[in-house]
Protein backbone atom coordinates (compact mmCIF):
# COMPACT_ATOMS: atom_id res chain seq x y z
CA UNK A 1 0.00 0.00 0.00
CA UNK A 2 1.23 3.51 -0.80
CA UNK A 3 0.00 7.08 -1.14
CA UNK A 4 -0.60 8.65 -4.55
CA UNK A 5 -3.23 9.21 -7.19
CA UNK A 6 -1.89 6.66 -9.66
CA UNK A 7 -1.28 4.07 -6.95
CA UNK A 8 -4.91 4.33 -5.75
CA UNK A 9 -6.64 5.16 -9.03
CA UNK A 10 -9.42 2.55 -8.78
CA UNK A 11 -10.58 3.62 -5.33
CA UNK A 12 -10.13 7.28 -6.25
CA UNK A 13 -12.26 6.83 -9.38
CA UNK A 14 -15.01 5.09 -7.42
CA UNK A 15 -15.08 8.00 -4.99
CA UNK A 16 -15.30 10.47 -7.89
CA UNK A 17 -18.40 8.68 -9.19
CA UNK A 18 -19.88 8.56 -5.68
CA UNK A 19 -19.49 12.31 -5.40
CA UNK A 20 -21.23 12.79 -8.74
CA UNK A 21 -24.25 11.13 -7.14
CA UNK A 22 -23.88 13.36 -4.05
CA UNK A 23 -23.88 16.47 -6.25
CA UNK A 24 -26.74 15.22 -8.37
CA UNK A 25 -28.99 14.88 -5.33
CA UNK A 26 -28.55 18.50 -4.26
CA UNK A 27 -28.80 19.62 -7.90
CA UNK A 28 -32.47 18.62 -7.84
CA UNK A 29 -33.24 21.89 -6.07
CA UNK A 30 -31.27 24.47 -8.03
CA UNK A 31 -33.92 25.34 -10.60
CA UNK A 32 -37.33 24.29 -9.37
CA UNK A 33 -37.65 24.55 -5.58
CA UNK A 34 -37.77 28.38 -5.28
CA UNK A 35 -40.49 28.32 -7.96
CA UNK A 36 -42.35 25.52 -6.14
CA UNK A 37 -42.46 27.84 -3.14
CA UNK A 38 -44.03 30.71 -5.08
CA UNK A 39 -46.13 28.83 -7.68
CA UNK A 40 -47.25 25.68 -5.84
CA UNK A 41 -47.43 26.81 -2.21
CA UNK A 42 -48.14 30.52 -2.93
CA UNK A 43 -45.46 31.87 -0.60
CA UNK A 44 -45.36 35.66 -0.81
CA UNK A 45 -42.32 36.38 1.39
CA UNK A 46 -38.88 35.90 -0.11
CA UNK A 47 -37.56 34.92 3.34
CA UNK A 48 -40.15 32.14 3.54
CA UNK A 49 -39.18 30.91 0.06
CA UNK A 50 -35.50 30.85 0.99
CA UNK A 51 -36.15 29.01 4.27
CA UNK A 52 -35.37 25.67 2.60
CA UNK A 53 -31.83 26.91 1.85
CA UNK A 54 -31.43 28.08 5.46
CA UNK A 55 -32.48 24.63 6.72
CA UNK A 56 -30.11 22.95 4.30
CA UNK A 57 -27.17 25.23 5.06
CA UNK A 58 -27.41 25.07 8.86
CA UNK A 59 -27.81 21.29 8.87
CA UNK A 60 -24.99 20.69 6.38
CA UNK A 61 -22.65 23.04 8.24
CA UNK A 62 -23.25 21.36 11.61
CA UNK A 63 -22.91 17.92 10.03
CA UNK A 64 -19.61 18.92 8.41
CA UNK A 65 -18.34 19.95 11.83
CA UNK A 66 -19.55 16.75 13.46
CA UNK A 67 -18.16 14.63 10.62
CA UNK A 68 -14.60 15.55 11.48
CA UNK A 69 -15.08 14.50 15.10
CA UNK A 70 -16.96 11.35 14.12
CA UNK A 71 -13.98 10.15 12.09
CA UNK A 72 -12.20 9.57 15.42
CA UNK A 73 -14.90 7.04 16.40
CA UNK A 74 -16.14 5.64 13.10
CA UNK A 75 -14.52 4.71 9.83
CA UNK A 76 -15.00 7.07 6.92
CA UNK A 77 -16.82 4.42 4.88
CA UNK A 78 -19.35 3.89 7.69
CA UNK A 79 -20.13 7.61 7.73
CA UNK A 80 -20.41 7.67 3.93
CA UNK A 81 -22.98 4.86 4.00
CA UNK A 82 -24.90 6.55 6.82
CA UNK A 83 -25.13 9.73 4.76
CA UNK A 84 -26.67 7.83 1.87
CA UNK A 85 -29.20 6.03 4.06
CA UNK A 86 -30.35 9.39 5.47
CA UNK A 87 -30.77 10.71 1.91
CA UNK A 88 -33.14 7.97 0.74
CA UNK A 89 -36.43 9.83 1.55
CA UNK A 90 -35.34 13.17 0.05
CA UNK A 91 -36.50 12.76 -3.61
CA UNK A 92 -39.89 11.42 -2.51
CA UNK A 93 -40.46 14.24 -0.02
CA UNK A 94 -39.60 16.88 -2.63
CA UNK A 95 -41.83 15.23 -5.21
CA UNK A 96 -44.98 14.84 -3.09
CA UNK A 97 -44.64 17.24 -0.15
CA UNK A 98 -48.17 18.24 0.94
CA UNK A 99 -46.92 21.50 2.50
CA UNK A 100 -43.87 23.76 2.45
CA UNK A 101 -42.87 22.39 5.85
CA UNK A 102 -42.17 19.04 4.19
CA UNK A 103 -39.81 20.74 1.73
CA UNK A 104 -37.95 22.31 4.64
CA UNK A 105 -37.80 18.94 6.43
CA UNK A 106 -36.46 17.28 3.25
CA UNK A 107 -33.68 19.85 3.26
CA UNK A 108 -32.73 18.96 6.82
CA UNK A 109 -32.25 15.36 5.63
CA UNK A 110 -30.45 16.61 2.52
CA UNK A 111 -28.08 18.66 4.68
CA UNK A 112 -27.27 15.56 6.77
CA UNK A 113 -26.74 13.53 3.60
CA UNK A 114 -24.47 16.12 2.02
CA UNK A 115 -22.53 16.83 5.20
CA UNK A 116 -21.65 13.18 5.73
CA UNK A 117 -21.32 11.93 2.15
CA UNK A 118 -19.50 14.90 0.62
CA UNK A 119 -17.21 15.31 3.65
CA UNK A 120 -16.18 11.68 3.51
CA UNK A 121 -15.44 11.72 -0.22
CA UNK A 122 -13.18 14.75 0.32
CA UNK A 123 -11.38 13.21 3.28
CA UNK A 124 -10.98 9.82 1.63
CA UNK A 125 -9.49 11.28 -1.56
CA UNK A 126 -7.03 13.39 0.43
CA UNK A 127 -6.12 10.27 2.44
CA UNK A 128 -5.38 8.34 -0.75
CA UNK A 129 -3.20 10.83 -2.61
CA UNK A 130 -0.98 12.23 0.13
CA UNK A 131 0.25 15.83 0.49
CA UNK A 132 1.82 16.37 -2.94
CA UNK A 133 -1.43 16.13 -4.96
CA UNK A 134 -4.05 17.56 -2.63
CA UNK A 135 -5.01 20.39 -4.97
CA UNK A 136 -5.66 18.03 -7.87
CA UNK A 137 -7.47 15.53 -5.63
CA UNK A 138 -9.83 18.14 -4.21
CA UNK A 139 -10.28 19.66 -7.67
CA UNK A 140 -11.36 16.32 -9.11
CA UNK A 141 -13.67 15.67 -6.17
CA UNK A 142 -15.39 19.04 -6.34
CA UNK A 143 -15.46 18.92 -10.15
CA UNK A 144 -17.39 15.67 -10.07
CA UNK A 145 -19.87 16.96 -7.49
CA UNK A 146 -20.59 20.37 -8.96
CA UNK A 147 -20.69 19.23 -12.57
CA UNK A 148 -23.41 16.83 -11.44
CA UNK A 149 -25.17 19.71 -9.64
CA UNK A 150 -25.20 21.74 -12.85
CA UNK A 151 -26.22 18.89 -15.15
CA UNK A 152 -29.08 18.02 -12.81
CA UNK A 153 -30.20 21.66 -12.66
CA UNK A 154 -30.36 21.71 -16.47
CA UNK A 155 -32.24 18.42 -16.58
CA UNK A 156 -34.79 19.42 -13.93
CA UNK A 157 -35.47 22.65 -15.80
CA UNK A 158 -36.24 20.68 -18.96
CA UNK A 159 -38.40 18.14 -17.11
CA UNK A 160 -40.31 20.96 -15.40
CA UNK A 161 -41.22 22.43 -18.80
CA UNK A 162 -42.45 19.08 -20.12
CA UNK A 163 -44.02 17.54 -17.00
CA UNK A 164 -44.49 20.38 -14.52
CA UNK A 165 -42.59 21.45 -11.41
CA UNK A 166 -43.42 18.17 -9.63
CA UNK A 167 -42.98 15.17 -9.35
CA UNK A 168 -40.89 14.19 -12.41
CA UNK A 169 -37.91 16.56 -11.85
CA UNK A 170 -37.44 15.41 -8.27
CA UNK A 171 -37.77 11.68 -8.87
CA UNK A 172 -34.52 11.47 -10.83
CA UNK A 173 -32.98 11.77 -7.38
CA UNK A 174 -33.89 8.13 -6.80
CA UNK A 175 -31.22 7.18 -9.36
CA UNK A 176 -28.58 9.22 -7.50
CA UNK A 177 -29.44 7.69 -4.13
CA UNK A 178 -29.39 4.14 -5.49
CA UNK A 179 -26.09 4.65 -7.31
CA UNK A 180 -24.39 6.40 -4.40
CA UNK A 181 -25.46 3.78 -1.89
CA UNK A 182 -24.45 0.86 -4.12
CA UNK A 183 -21.00 2.26 -4.93
CA UNK A 184 -20.34 3.20 -1.31
CA UNK A 185 -20.71 -0.47 -0.42
CA UNK A 186 -17.82 -1.23 -2.78
CA UNK A 187 -15.41 1.55 -1.75
CA UNK A 188 -12.70 0.57 0.73
CA UNK A 189 -11.99 2.53 3.86
CA UNK A 190 -8.86 4.71 3.95
CA UNK A 191 -7.81 4.34 7.61
CA UNK A 192 -4.62 2.53 6.61
CA UNK A 193 -3.63 5.41 4.30
CA UNK A 194 -4.05 7.90 7.15
CA UNK A 195 -1.85 5.73 9.36
CA UNK A 196 0.79 5.57 6.62
CA UNK A 197 0.85 9.35 6.17
CA UNK A 198 1.12 9.83 9.93
CA UNK A 199 4.10 7.47 9.99
CA UNK A 200 5.76 9.37 7.13
CA UNK A 201 4.92 12.87 8.35
CA UNK A 202 8.13 14.88 8.93
CA UNK A 203 6.76 16.66 12.00
CA UNK A 204 5.25 14.70 14.89
CA UNK A 205 2.36 16.25 16.77
CA UNK A 206 3.97 18.62 19.30
CA UNK A 207 3.68 17.76 23.00
CA UNK A 208 0.61 19.31 24.52
CA UNK A 209 -1.06 19.97 21.17
CA UNK A 210 -4.53 18.44 21.24
CA UNK A 211 -6.09 17.18 18.01
CA UNK A 212 -9.66 17.26 19.38
CA UNK A 213 -12.60 19.14 17.87
CA UNK A 214 -12.74 22.04 20.35
CA UNK A 215 -9.04 22.85 19.99
CA UNK A 216 -9.10 22.49 16.22
CA UNK A 217 -12.28 24.58 15.89
CA UNK A 218 -10.58 27.48 17.70
CA UNK A 219 -7.41 27.02 15.66
CA UNK A 220 -9.21 26.93 12.28
CA UNK A 221 -11.77 29.65 13.09
CA UNK A 222 -9.63 32.44 14.54
CA UNK A 223 -6.34 31.45 16.20
CA UNK A 224 -4.34 30.61 13.07
CA UNK A 225 -4.21 33.40 10.52
CA UNK A 226 -4.25 31.32 7.32
CA UNK A 227 -6.97 28.97 8.52
CA UNK A 228 -9.04 31.96 9.59
CA UNK A 229 -8.57 33.47 6.14
CA UNK A 230 -9.69 30.29 4.44
CA UNK A 231 -12.73 29.89 6.69
CA UNK A 232 -14.03 33.41 6.06
CA UNK A 233 -13.47 33.08 2.31
CA UNK A 234 -15.33 29.78 2.23
CA UNK A 235 -18.22 31.30 4.18
CA UNK A 236 -18.60 34.26 1.82
CA UNK A 237 -18.17 32.07 -1.26
CA UNK A 238 -21.14 29.96 -0.23
CA UNK A 239 -23.02 33.01 1.01
CA UNK A 240 -23.14 34.35 -2.54
CA UNK A 241 -24.01 30.88 -3.84
CA UNK A 242 -26.86 30.50 -1.35
CA UNK A 243 -28.07 33.99 -2.20
CA UNK A 244 -28.08 33.42 -5.96
CA UNK A 245 -29.62 29.95 -5.48
CA UNK A 246 -32.75 31.65 -4.17
CA UNK A 247 -32.58 35.05 -5.89
CA UNK A 248 -31.64 34.26 -9.50
CA UNK A 249 -34.70 32.13 -10.40
CA UNK A 250 -37.00 34.84 -9.04
CA UNK A 251 -34.98 37.76 -10.46
CA UNK A 252 -34.79 36.40 -13.99
CA UNK A 253 -38.39 35.13 -14.14
CA UNK A 254 -39.45 38.61 -13.00
CA UNK A 255 -37.58 39.93 -16.06
CA UNK A 256 -39.36 37.63 -18.46
CA UNK A 257 -37.24 34.47 -18.68
CA UNK A 258 -38.90 31.06 -18.72
CA UNK A 259 -37.95 27.82 -16.97
CA UNK A 260 -35.64 26.67 -19.77
CA UNK A 261 -33.57 29.87 -19.60
CA UNK A 262 -33.47 29.82 -15.80
CA UNK A 263 -32.41 26.17 -15.91
CA UNK A 264 -29.61 27.12 -18.31
CA UNK A 265 -28.36 29.86 -15.99
CA UNK A 266 -28.62 27.72 -12.86
CA UNK A 267 -27.00 24.78 -14.63
CA UNK A 268 -24.17 26.65 -16.35
CA UNK A 269 -22.85 28.13 -13.10
CA UNK A 270 -22.15 24.82 -11.27
CA UNK A 271 -21.05 23.02 -14.45
CA UNK A 272 -18.28 25.59 -15.03
CA UNK A 273 -17.60 25.59 -11.28
CA UNK A 274 -17.24 21.81 -11.46
CA UNK A 275 -15.26 21.27 -14.66
CA UNK A 276 -13.05 24.28 -13.97
CA UNK A 277 -11.77 22.74 -10.73
CA UNK A 278 -9.76 20.10 -12.59
CA UNK A 279 -7.27 22.61 -14.07
CA UNK A 280 -7.49 25.00 -11.11
CA UNK A 281 -6.84 22.20 -8.63
CA UNK A 282 -3.75 21.22 -10.60
CA UNK A 283 -2.73 24.89 -10.86
CA UNK A 284 -3.05 25.28 -7.08
CA UNK A 285 -0.38 22.59 -6.69
CA UNK A 286 1.95 24.50 -9.05
CA UNK A 287 1.52 28.22 -8.31
CA UNK A 288 0.13 28.08 -4.79
CA UNK A 289 -3.24 28.46 -3.13
CA UNK A 290 -3.42 32.18 -2.35
CA UNK A 291 -3.33 33.64 -5.90
CA UNK A 292 -6.30 31.50 -6.95
CA UNK A 293 -8.27 32.24 -3.77
CA UNK A 294 -7.91 36.01 -3.95
CA UNK A 295 -8.44 36.39 -7.69
CA UNK A 296 -11.32 33.90 -7.67
CA UNK A 297 -13.25 35.88 -5.05
CA UNK A 298 -12.80 39.08 -7.07
CA UNK A 299 -13.99 37.37 -10.26
CA UNK A 300 -17.12 36.22 -8.41
CA UNK A 301 -17.80 39.76 -7.23
CA UNK A 302 -17.50 40.93 -10.84
CA UNK A 303 -19.96 38.25 -11.95
CA UNK A 304 -22.56 39.52 -9.49
CA UNK A 305 -22.11 43.07 -10.76
CA UNK A 306 -22.55 41.89 -14.36
CA UNK A 307 -25.91 40.32 -13.48
CA UNK A 308 -27.25 43.80 -12.74
CA UNK A 309 -25.34 45.85 -15.32
CA UNK A 310 -26.75 43.70 -18.16
CA UNK A 311 -30.19 43.10 -16.67
CA UNK A 312 -32.02 44.88 -19.49
CA UNK A 313 -31.02 41.81 -21.53
CA UNK A 314 -31.80 39.18 -18.89
CA UNK A 315 -30.59 36.08 -20.72
CA UNK A 316 -27.23 37.70 -21.49
CA UNK A 317 -27.04 38.97 -17.90
CA UNK A 318 -27.76 35.54 -16.46
CA UNK A 319 -25.38 33.62 -18.72
CA UNK A 320 -22.52 36.14 -18.35
CA UNK A 321 -22.93 36.21 -14.59
CA UNK A 322 -23.10 32.41 -14.42
CA UNK A 323 -19.86 32.11 -16.40
CA UNK A 324 -18.00 34.55 -14.14
CA UNK A 325 -19.41 33.03 -10.96
CA UNK A 326 -18.61 29.51 -12.14
CA UNK A 327 -15.03 30.30 -13.13
CA UNK A 328 -14.40 32.35 -10.00
CA UNK A 329 -15.71 29.63 -7.73
CA UNK A 330 -13.69 27.00 -9.61
CA UNK A 331 -10.55 29.01 -8.80
CA UNK A 332 -11.41 29.26 -5.12
CA UNK A 333 -12.88 25.91 -4.12
CA UNK A 334 -10.02 23.37 -4.45
CA UNK A 335 -7.42 25.95 -3.43
CA UNK A 336 -9.23 26.63 -0.14
CA UNK A 337 -9.55 22.95 0.79
CA UNK A 338 -5.92 22.34 -0.16
CA UNK A 339 -4.81 25.38 1.85
CA UNK A 340 -6.57 24.10 4.96
CA UNK A 341 -4.98 20.67 4.44
CA UNK A 342 -1.54 22.28 4.05
CA UNK A 343 -1.84 24.01 7.42
CA UNK A 344 -3.27 21.01 9.31
CA UNK A 345 -1.33 18.13 10.84
CA UNK A 346 -2.68 14.72 9.70
CA UNK A 347 -3.70 14.01 13.30
CA UNK A 348 -6.22 16.85 13.28
CA UNK A 349 -6.76 17.42 9.56
CA UNK A 350 -10.24 15.83 9.48
CA UNK A 351 -11.37 18.20 12.24
CA UNK A 352 -9.75 21.15 10.47
CA UNK A 353 -11.54 20.31 7.23
CA UNK A 354 -14.77 19.81 9.19
CA UNK A 355 -14.38 23.24 10.77
CA UNK A 356 -13.61 24.90 7.44
CA UNK A 357 -16.57 23.15 5.81
CA UNK A 358 -18.77 24.24 8.76
CA UNK A 359 -17.97 27.89 8.13
CA UNK A 360 -18.13 27.45 4.36
CA UNK A 361 -21.57 25.84 4.38
CA UNK A 362 -23.06 28.04 7.07
CA UNK A 363 -22.67 30.53 4.24
CA UNK A 364 -25.62 28.89 2.47
CA UNK A 365 -27.85 29.72 5.43
CA UNK A 366 -26.34 33.18 5.88
CA UNK A 367 -26.80 33.93 2.18
CA UNK A 368 -30.40 32.78 2.14
CA UNK A 369 -31.23 34.67 5.33
CA UNK A 370 -29.55 37.83 4.07
CA UNK A 371 -31.27 37.43 0.69
CA UNK A 372 -34.68 37.03 2.28
CA UNK A 373 -34.31 40.02 4.59
CA UNK A 374 -32.82 42.34 1.96
CA UNK A 375 -35.16 41.23 -0.83
CA UNK A 376 -38.25 41.77 1.32
CA UNK A 377 -36.99 45.18 2.44
CA UNK A 378 -35.16 46.56 -0.62
CA UNK A 379 -35.74 44.20 -3.56
CA UNK A 380 -33.82 41.51 -5.38
CA UNK A 381 -31.36 43.81 -7.14
CA UNK A 382 -30.17 45.42 -3.90
CA UNK A 383 -29.57 41.93 -2.56
CA UNK A 384 -27.22 41.12 -5.43
CA UNK A 385 -25.29 44.37 -4.86
CA UNK A 386 -24.78 43.45 -1.20
CA UNK A 387 -23.43 40.04 -2.20
CA UNK A 388 -20.94 41.63 -4.61
CA UNK A 389 -19.59 43.99 -1.95
CA UNK A 390 -19.21 41.20 0.62
CA UNK A 391 -17.46 38.91 -1.88
CA UNK A 392 -14.93 41.55 -2.91
CA UNK A 393 -14.23 42.37 0.74
CA UNK A 394 -13.67 38.70 1.51
CA UNK A 395 -11.12 38.44 -1.29
CA UNK A 396 -9.17 41.33 0.21
CA UNK A 397 -9.25 39.71 3.65
CA UNK A 398 -7.93 36.48 2.12
CA UNK A 399 -5.06 38.43 0.56
CA UNK A 400 -4.19 39.82 3.99
CA UNK A 401 -4.52 36.67 6.12
CA UNK A 402 -3.63 33.61 4.02
CA UNK A 403 -0.01 32.52 3.67
CA UNK A 404 1.52 29.69 1.65
CA UNK A 405 3.08 26.68 3.32
CA UNK A 406 5.69 24.47 1.59
CA UNK A 407 4.25 21.10 0.60
CA UNK A 408 6.30 17.92 0.89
Amino acid sequence: MSLGLRENQLQFTLLVVVNMAVGGLVGLERTTVPLIGTDVFSLSSDLAVFSFIIAFGVTKALTNLAAGALTARFRRRQLLLTGWLIGVPVPFMLAWAPSWGWIVAANVLLGLNQGLAWSMTVNMKIDLVGPARRGLATGLNEAAGYTAVGATALLTGYLAIVYGLRPAPELIGVVFVAAGLALSLIVRDTAAHVALELAQHPKPLPDGEHPGLASTFARASWRERSLRGASQAGLVNNLNDGLTWGVFPLLFTDHGLGLAAVGLIKGLYPILWGIGQIPTGHLADRVGRKPLIVSGMLVQAGGLVLALVLLERPLLAGVTSAVALGLGTAMVYPALIASVSDHAHPAWRANALGTYRFWRDIGYAAGALLAGLLADAFGLEATVIAAAVLTAGSGLLAAWWITERPRS
